[in-house]
């Protein structure tokens, strides 16, 4: 990776607009640029404004397996209404595979199961590229308060967050001015969407954070991929 003086960076992007920070990566770093999705809540706001700049940016996005239907019906109406670049990631194990090995690992060791199927082929696809944009922003949760709009990811990849300091009116007044919509689930209270109801996520009660139905009651509000969980930490041991 190239040796950035990233607070220097930050210092430069400060005030400018989430377009004027993707115009920057989409210099710098084109054709070896990516950007993620989890097609969760908010995402076509992100894969809109990316779009209008690079239409062509190859979209990385987890299949865990475990996924919500909506959610991937609302992956395939953005892919075509966007026409998106979509790079579907998989696990090596398919979903039946990992659960007649593991049982259900989601519920006894959370991060075993994210790290095997999401960060390990998220990760592995990331190789490809030498910087990816995503869509944290400093308001979701407590883990991202301190987030920078350019970052070093492991030492290995340029991390780039133009929607830091949205807020949640901001996402809400583009999708409208755009007609985007936001995943059928979120009207029902889901206003962070991972795996299925069974294994991470519950409807947001009135005053939590967007992703306090996230993995409820264990502690956890990320799957690792933004908070640097350690894979050999989390290898899932073999259900009994």
């Amino acid at each position: 990776m190239k040796n950035y003086n990233f607070e220097n960076l930050n210092k430069q992007l400060e005030g400018k607009s989430s377009e004027d920070i993707i115009r920057w990566a989409v210099g710098e770093f084109t054709p070896d640029l990516a950007m993620s999705t989890s097609f969760g809540a908010e995402s076509a706001v992100l894969l809109h404004l990316v779009t209008q700049i690079y239409p062509d940016v190859p979209v990385l996005f987890t299949n865990t397996g475990f996924h919500f239907k909506e959610t991937l019906e609302h992956r395939d109406s953005l892919v075509k209404r966007l026409k998106l670049n979509l790079r579907e990631l998989k696990p090596e194990m398919s979903n039946g595979e990992f659960l007649a090995k593991n049982g259900k690992l989601y519920e006894r060791d959370p991060d075993a199961c994210c790290a095997v199927n999401k960060i390990a082929p998220f990760e592995k696809a990331l190789r490809d590229y030498k910087a990816w944009i995503t869509g944290i922003r400093h308001n979701q949760a407590a883990t991202r308060k301190s987030a920078n709009f350019v970052e070093n990811y492991r030492d290995r990849i340029v991390k780039v967050n133009p929607l830091l300091d949205w807020t949640s009116k901001m996402l809400w007044d583009y999708a409208k001015k755009h007609d985007l919509p936001f995943h059928p689930l979120w009207e029902k209270g889901y206003l962070s969407i991972g795996c299925s109801p069974e294994n991470c996520t519950r409807p947001v009660k009135l005053g939590e954070d967007p992703r306090a139905g996230r993995w409820s009651g264990t502690g956890k509000i990320e799957c690792g991929i933004h908070t640097f969980l350690k894979m050999e930490e989390s290898t899932p041991p073999v259900q009994k």
